[in-house]
């Protein structure tokens, strides 16, 4: 296929608001494209190279694809940036000047040639990459139509501003097999357990729904999206809910799964928002040795121990090794250990459907003493009153709480039923709601005062609501300067002249500048309110910022249905 056939596609995606439609024009593109460009098709339309978990990242920003624009088009840099600011979008200003220069002769490239081209420009590194970046994105776009340059010239951002999610492919999925969104579960249940949607679509086309869905088990080396907790205030209320339950410590540590294949030779570490975080872990090089298989996927939790105190670190002292350049210096200032409590997949055989206890004694059977991983402990209990009381004592020693687990559920990704909830009383919280709020940054205000240094003075803070983000606080408040700091380093290579299609917002609460949805913080605060000014229908008093989420994506944010789930909690304290 085409890239041209594909940018016609695009365009009519971009055209249309409905999801019925968007669906629709999907389901007709995943039929038309052959099997062999269908991975290429779901990641470039995406604004992406390949699937989440892989880091293909081009490291461009905005304004560096304007400087791409000017090289490529022979103009001045100010021209395109005054064009820029006139049209808040990058690909029709890339579209206009291909459409002036009116070049006579452009290659019909297929999109699996520009797919590599565009890879080969990605994973260019080392001395002058930034500049080699530059003349190999303007020399795919000398080589294109106008139409092709428009979507091209977006992919280094990472938004293709097409208004759809990774559900509504997996809807078309559905719909150019079946004409209905009929198999949409079947297909989103087998997304959660092998997240790379392209290769998923390509089995899809050559096999149909059915067989390839069937069978999935975890694949070592791509992440499982990862089992969550749901939130339920009280112990009895647990009980009632999961029956007899298990009772784990809950540690403020860095969600990690471990794979491991000695044939294939594979070693990884993903994040909950499964990104790939091996280069943190050195230790891992051997972990085959600590546990009898030769192939396995760990679910665990990374702690750091501050060596001074002998006490555990925090999280955040822990994510610091993640900001090193110097992982050895780290690794000394910072060592961890790994609170492993689940297994989900020991040689070849996947574990996600064996229930809780038996996959505990897997781990018991599995696990050698070492330094390295350390088993979770758990209490079995159907009494309320031991729950409280485990979790008073895991506090009063300096973890976060407890995590409450049914005794006989299986590992499902996601936040699904009853099968994992956390514990988090009013009296243990920073602040007095009853839980935290993990909200994605959506812009801030300039500084004033002493603040006028670190260029933020007020931070705007959305929750999810299906692909979109809505506001529910400002916060500008209880940060130290170095907080300040840090969060003005984080924010400005991430600011945007436009505000995101995802963003919805009250004109009275838009902030001086706009920021791409990356930066994800945990706050808590005094209580939740309704507000008819913040798009999420709540509005967060006196927030306060708990800590950076360097372990979740924008993607793993707080929804609206949570925030709504936990005001009716505080209504009923």
């Amino acid at each position: 296929m085409k890239f041209k056939e594909l940018s016609l596609y695009l365009e009519k995606l971009e055209q249309t608001s409905s999801r019925n439609e968007i669906t629709s024009i999907l389901a007709d593109l995943l039929k038309t494209v052959p099997p062999e460009d269908i991975e290429n098709v779901i990641y470039l339309m995406s604004g992406r190279l390949g699937p989440n978990y892989k880091n293909t990242e081009f490291q461009i920003a905005e304004k560096l694809v304007l400087v791409i624009l000017a090289r490529s088009y022979g103009v001045e840099l100010t021209e395109v940036q005054r064009s820029y600011k006139e049209k808040g979008d990058i690909g029709v200003v890339a579209e206009e000047l291909a459409n002036k220069e009116q070049r006579t002769k452009n290659k019909e490239q297929g999109i699996a040639e520009i797919h590599q081209q565009l890879l080969q420009v990605a994973q260019v590194s080392g001395g002058g990459s930034v500049e080699k970046k530059v003349d190999g994105v303007a020399e795919i776009l000398k080589s294109v139509d106008p139409l092709s340059a428009r979507y091209i010239a977006r992919i280094p951002t990472g938004n293709l501003r097409l208004g759809f999610s990774e559900k509504t492919v997996i809807d078309a999925l559905s719909v150019m097999e079946c004409g209905t969104k009929e198999k949409a579960k079947q297909i989103l249940k087998a997304y959660e357990v092998v997240p790379d949607l392209g290769i998923l679509a390509r089995e899809i086309k050559l096999n149909g729904i059915d067989k390839a869905t069937k069978h999935i088990t975890p694949k070592v080396g791509i992440p499982v999206m990862p089992m969550l907790c749901s939130r339920i205030k009280s112990p009895t209320e647990m009980i009632k809910k999961m029956g007899e339950v298990a009772v784990e410590p809950k540690f403020d540590g860095l969600r990690v799964l471990i794979h491991f294949s000695k044939p294939k030779k594979i070693l990884r570490a993903f994040t909950r928002n499964l990104k790939d975080i091996s280069q943190m872990f050195p230790e891992l090089s051997k972990v085959g040795d600590y546990v009898d298989a030769d192939e396995f996927i760990l679910d665990s939790e990374a702690v750091g121990m501050d060596p001074e105190l002998l006490t555990l670190a925090d999280f955040q002292t822990t994510m610091h090794r993640r900001r090193k350049h110097n992982i050895e210096e780290s690794q000394k200032s910072i060592p961890l250990s790994f609170q492993v409590f689940d297994i989900l997949l020991i040689n070849k055989e996947s574990q996600m459907d064996v229930p809780y206890l038996e996959r505990r004694e897997q781990l018991k059977k599995l696990i050698k003493p070492n330094p390295l991983l350390k088993l979770d402990d758990y209490t079995i209990t159907s009494d309320p009153e031991l729950i409280t009381k485990l979790h008073k004592e895991l506090r009063s020693k300096g973890l976060e709480g407890i995590i409450v687990k049914r005794k006989d559920g299986g590992y499902i990704p996601g936040r699904t039923g009853w099968n994992w909830v956390k514990m988090k009383e009013a009296e243990d919280s920073i602040g007095k709601l009853s839980d935290t709020i993990d909200g994605v940054i959506m812009g801030f205000t300039s500084g004033k005062g002493k603040r006028v240094g670190f260029g933020i003075g007020q931070f705007l803070v959305g929750v999810k609501e299906k692909d979109q983000f809505l506001t529910l606080t400002k916060v500008g408040t209880g940060l130290s300067d170095a907080e300040f700091q840090e969060l003005s380093k984080r924010l400005q290579p991430l600011v945007t002249e436009i505000k995101p299609d995802e963003y919805e917002a009250h004109k009275d609460l838009t902030p001086d500048f706009w920021v791409k949805p990356e930066v994800v913080v945990e706050l808590a605060g005094d209580d939740l309110t309704m507000s008819p000014k913040h798009t999420s229908g709540y509005a967060l008093r006196f927030p306060r910022l708990v800590k950076f989420r360097d372990d979740k994506s924008a993607s793993g944010a707080t929804t609206v249905k949570e925030v709504k789930k936990i005001f009716d909690m505080q209504k009923t304290s």
